[in-house]
């Protein structure tokens, strides 16, 4: 006899004598332990004992029934079941709770989906009679229901959530194989009451949530280093920069950027406000030096329809108002006019504007950024700046180095550029001369970044078989650490010489934008675009060049 795993049965009275027996059941050794008083004792109370003989040693599961003991030999077992089984005198009570357990309810089908046991907290909660759906498909009974998928697939699925009506249980599903071959599923499902399954979703509802926040925080710590990375060099003077827009970019303080032209006091600007709690809303920039004192309320506060004539029909909201929410920049803020400058204090002081023919006092939340090329405090010397409108916007300054205080970054920036310029023209194939960055990190640049720029955009469109040369930059080449000497070969039609810094500075500008309308042919849009400076400060420096157009 082996039918499954039972390799025998033995029926016996219970004075030990041997009513009926078959396969191992036959064994006269099996025989003799049922003579044993002792034994049968032992065996009887505990239900499950090792029956040792010269075949080996077989698990049997002996229990008391109607006035006959009943043997049942099994014909293997695994070393963890035996363990348990044989180990445990109350190991048929813990199996007895796992069955019964009404919080954690058992399904049990065979390879082909059909249920071979539900348990009775299953069977109370679909009022199913006893074994009533035994022979039946799982999800006949069970809506919803995936054992016969992995009775078919042998693939479990662990922690899943299964809808029942309205309500929701966690349930997990394994294939159950033997020897190597799958020969059904079994089921487990939460059957907790409703406030547990309630504590146990706010818990996943709080991970859940904090998972999102470190995402977020993840998130923003790489926003906020990509727009760092805009700001070019490795320089002590850049990382120090770097580091303070860390530190102040979180805080809705005012910050003061203050640095020479052409130092990319617009990239600290952005930075900030993208690494603020604000990058969602928008970056306004204003350039305070353009603002004529006649249009500076229109143009900071807005107007309403009809406020003046050539006004808009609908109305036009001003910087202020864009900028609700988000950031404002006032680029150039060292060359407001005085009477502009009492015009911001008030909003600056208030955070309240209003329409220019307007009446209704609007409250508007900004973050404000100021830049400026000049010495602030000088200026309130002078009386051109408001003492109290420079305390309101340099509670924080960063100061940016100039070029000629960082120039071990003119590598970098200069591969910047040339890759910039590259994807721009769809050029790949342009490349430096080893010797062209020591020359130019020897030469001096009053025009700061914006300059070397420039420079190489010039070099790149001259640039002859694919090299950038010394020579494509139009100057002479230095010798060794004498580059610093070294003359342009195209003379200067300024005379620079025995000048001070900020005279050959204005020398330097005036021959960059007499060189850049010639190049545009008179655009002065263009001029002021690639020079990156307002139309209004073009026109002066035009005047001084007594510029007149042909």
């Amino acid at each position: 006899m082996n039918k499954g795993n039972i390799s025998g049965l033995v029926l016996a009275s219970k004075e030990g004598e041997v009513i009926f027996s078959c396969g191992e059941g036959e064994n006269s050794e099996v025989l003799a332990l049922l003579s044993d008083a002792k034994w049968l004792e032992h065996a009887l109370a505990t239900r499950i004992v090792s029956v040792d003989i010269s075949a080996g040693i077989l698990p049997a599961v002996v229990v008391h029934s109607n006035k006959i003991i009943v043997m049942i030999l099994l014909s293997d077992a695994s070393d963890t079941v035996m363990e348990f089984l044989l180990g445990l005198d109350f190991s048929l009570d813990i199996l007895d709770h796992i069955l019964n357990d009404p919080y954690d309810a058992m399904v049990v089908t065979d390879k082909q989906g059909l249920l071979r046991f539900l348990s009775p907290v299953h069977e109370q909660f679909f009022r199913l009679k006893h074994a009533e759906a035994y022979g039946k498909l799982a999800h006949e009974v069970i809506p919803n229901s995936r054992l016969a998928h992995v009775a078919k697939t042998g693939i479990a699925e662990v922690g899943q959530v299964l809808q029942v009506g309205n309500t929701q249980r966690i349930v997990s599903r394994q294939p159950i194989k033997h020897g190597g071959e799958i020969v059904g599923a079994m089921g487990r499902v939460m059957f907790k009451g409703p406030e547990q399954i309630e504590k146990m979703a706010r818990k996943v509802s709080l991970l859940e949530k904090r998972l999102a926040e470190y995402e977020r925080e993840a998130n923003s710590d790489k926003r906020m280093e990509r727009y760092l990375d805009d700001i070019i060099g490795q320089s002590y003077a850049i990382e120090s920069v770097r580091q303070q827009i860390r530190k102040v970019a979180a805080l809705d303080v005012p910050v003061l950027i203050q640095g020479e032209s052409g130092t990319g006091k617009e990239l600290v600007a952005k930075a900030l406000h993208m690494c603020s709690a604000r990058s969602d809303a928008r970056l306004i920039t204003v350039n305070a030096a353009a603002l004529p004192a006649n249009l500076v309320e229109s143009e900071l506060f807005g107007y309403e329809a009809g406020a003046f004539t050539g006004a808009h029909r609908k109305g036009r909201p001003g910087k202020f108002e864009q900028a609700d929410g988000g950031t404002i920049f006032l680029d150039e803020i060292g060359d407001m006019p005085l009477e502009v400058q009492s015009k911001l204090l008030r909003v600056l002081q208030e955070r309240v504007i209003e329409r220019v023919g307007g009446d209704k006092p609007k409250s508007v939340d900004f973050r404000l950024c100021s830049a400026t090329n000049h010495d602030l405090e000088e200026l309130v010397g002078e009386d051109k700046f408001r003492l109290d409108l420079f305390y309101r916007i340099s509670p924080v300054v960063i100061r940016l180095p100039s070029l000629e205080e960082r120039v071990e970054d003119i590598p970098l920036l200069m591969r910047h550029f040339l890759s910039e310029l590259s994807d721009k023209y769809g050029n790949h194939d342009i490349d430096f001369e080893s010797d062209v960055f020591d020359y130019l990190m020897g030469r001096q640049w009053p025009g700061n970044i914006r300059q070397l720029r420039h420079e190489v955009e010039r070099a790149f469109v001259f640039a002859e078989e694919g090299r950038i040369t010394i020579e494509s930059f139009g100057h002479n080449p230095g010798i060794g650490k004498d580059a610093k000497s070294a003359t342009p070969a195209k003379a200067s039609k300024f005379n620079v010489g025995g000048a001070t810094i900020k005279e050959a500075v204005s020398e330097l500008e005036l021959e960059m934008i007499a060189d850049c309308m010639d190049r545009f042919r008179g655009n002065k849009k263009k001029v002021a675009d690639h020079l990156g400076i307002s139309r209004s400060y073009l026109y002066k420096k035009l005047e001084e060049l007594n510029y007149t157009e042909e």
